[in-house]
Formats: C-alpha cells, structure tokens, sequence
C-alpha cells in the first residue's frame, strides 16, 4: 500500500470517528433538552411499555403551530416513540399483535389519528426534520377525540390509564388524548 493511500484510509477512519463522536455528543445534548422516558403498564403477566422523550412547551404555541395539523408527528423528540407489548392488544376493535412498534400521531384541531407501525426507526425524522414515518408499515391507525385539560402541561407526558378503561394517554399543553384498548387473553 502507497503512502498517499495509507494516510487517505487513516484520514478516513479520524473522519469516521469524528462524525461519531459528534452524534453521540450531539445525542446526548437533545437528551437534556427532551430528557428519555419510560412508561409501563404492568397487570399479571401483561407488560405493555413506552419508551419516548419529553419536550417542554416554553411558551411556545404546539398543536397547530411547533406541532402542524395534518401532520404526521414522532409523538415526542428525538428518537421515534416505541410500544412494546407481550399480549396481543385490542385497539378500535383491531387487534395489535404482540411484539415492538413505533407510535405516530396525526394532531388536528379536534381530533388525532394515532398509529402503531411495524418499522422500527433509529430516529423519528430525517435531516429536513420530516417524520421517517413509512405508511405502508401501519399496523393500526385510530381516530379519536381530543380532550381539552386545564392547568397546561409543560412537559409532554404519555402514560396510561388503569381501569375502568385501560387506555394509553398522551397530554401536552391543554391537549389529552385517550386511546382505549384492552388485552387480548
């Protein structure tokens, strides 16, 4: 091997290490600003969990504006969302096999569209910030009502709802949506 060819495969790889070190710096900075959660739903032997990160409102005007309508969403920052669950789910009369997927929502003004997608996604948007979202790897989408909530939510929050109704909820700023769903047994 040529000198020029061993300083060019060298250059490369102190490029390559380069550019990974700045993803993972510039992953953990995003992290403090829209700190990782998980939330879990555990009853038995069923363990449903979400794993997402939590951006705070600011002042800023979110659904309709920071969060268009009509628009597919992350439903979250940073990485995609993801769902996982060990029981089969059914959602909207649909069932969710058991197993991993990401979580999309669709806000509007009155209504979201949420979906559990197959694909799993090592970020939730590209580098033009546009959703990764693949349609064709939807499993369920579901339409549901908003609920308006008062005092606002500063920092978006997903949990569930333990029965009566088990159901997953997302809020953020005066915003709640419910999605009812039920184990499969």
């Amino acid at each position: 091997m040529s000198t020029l060819a061993k300083r060019l495969l060298i250059g490369l790889v102190v490029l390559i290490a380069l550019l990974f070190g700045a993803y993972q710096f510039m992953k953990m900075q995003t992290k403090k600003i829209s700190p990782e959660q998980t939330v879990s739903y555990v009853n038995g032997a069923t363990n449903v969990t979400v794993v997402y990160s939590r951006p705070y409102k600011k002042g800023r005007a979110i659904f309709g504006n920071l969060v268009p309508y009509g628009q597919v969403w992350r439903t979250g920052a940073n990485e995609a969302t993801t769902f996982t669950t060990n029981k089969n789910l059914t959602i909207d009369g649909k069932t969710l096999p058991a197993g991993n997927y990401t979580l999309w929502t669709i806000p509007e003004s009155d209504t979201w569209t949420v979906i559990f997608n197959k694909k799993n996604y090592s970020w939730g948007v590209d580098f033009k910030q546009k959703p990764q979202h693949d349609a064709t790897a939807d499993v369920i989408r579901i339409k549901v009502p908003i609920q308006k909530v008062s005092p606002i939510v500063e920092q978006f929050t997903i949990g569930f709802q333990n029965p009566p109704e088990f159901a997953l909820t997302l809020i953020w700023d005066d915003i709640k949506v419910l999605v009812p769903m039920s184990i499969v047994e």
